[in-house]
């Protein structure tokens, strides 16, 4: 009789610890976009794309274990280099694909070196370029991208990802004005917004991580985003640890399924 009792409760163990195994194995998840998406900012960068397995989507598959995972986000990318040598590496038979895509299009780096360099005046004349792009270029860049992903993946769930508020604009001491981190801002708004507008017309789903990095801003007393970094200075104005611990994970997470 113990015998017996011995094996139904390891039958049951058994069945109860496969389980989470077995109904994650049959996701192949693809992990596409720029830095927010490589893991810039996070410790472990590696390689030209600076990589980390710090960057929420190997986190994802760290805690999902997917059937395979294809980590080809890199920094620097453009919706161009999506198209151009990410989505090819990309295995058909995708069942998840998420990405962050379009600030560097849109002179993310250009308008952070303006704005620290210049005055405020200046800082919000880049920023406004980069909003007329955002309203006249990028929404067709954004278009032809996320239809090759679909023709390359036509059964996939794609999770865009938006892009955080970098500054925390109630703190008075900060390494920008107040009036440059506003500008800053709302050029992340207007381009959420296009993302937004345009992900949902390819009927992909948007993750605004906004929300989640509420409160968390440069400068703010608890900030999930680097601010001005002298080494490694890639890591200026990305999120930290934190940042995709916290805030990326959290918006995939609730988005993949």
């Amino acid at each position: 009789m113990r015998i017996a009792s011995v094996l139904v409760t390891s039958s049951v163990l058994s069945l109860v610890l496969a389980a989470p195994a077995q109904a994650a194995s049959s996701i192949d998840y693809v992990a596409l976009g720029d830095s927010y998406s490589s893991g810039v900012g996070a410790s472990g960068q590696s390689g030209t794309c600076l990589r980390s397995n710090n960057a929420y989507g190997p986190k994802w598959a760290a805690a999902n274990s997917p059937a395979s995972f294809q980590f080809l986000a890199c920094s620097g990318a453009t919706t161009d280099d999506v198209r151009g040598s990410q989505i090819p590496a990309m295995n058909a038979g995708a069942d998840l694909i998420s990405i962050t895509i379009g600030g560097n299009d849109a002179g993310f780096a250009p308008t952070i070196v303006t704005c620290l360099t210049s005055s405020d005046s200046a800082c919000a004349n880049k920023v406004n370029e980069g909003k007329t792009y955002v309203a006249n270029t990028l929404p067709a860049k954004l278009d032809a991208t996320y239809a090759a992903i679909r023709a390359k993946a036509p059964d996939a769930r794609v999770v865009v990802l938006g892009y955080p508020l970098i500054f925390d604009t109630s703190s008075v001491l900060c390494e920008m004005s107040t009036a440059k981190r506003r500008s800053i801002n709302d050029g992340a708004r207007v381009l959420n917004e296009m993302i937004k507008q345009r992900a949902e017309a390819a009927g992909f789903v948007f993750s605004d991580v906004r929300d989640e990095f509420t409160g968390h801003g440069v400068c703010s007393s608890r900030t999930w985003i680097n601010g001005l970094t002298i080494i490694p200075p890639q890591n200026s104005y990305h999120p930290n640890g934190s940042g995709y611990t916290s805030g990326y994970l959290p918006a995939l997470t609730g988005s993949a399924s």
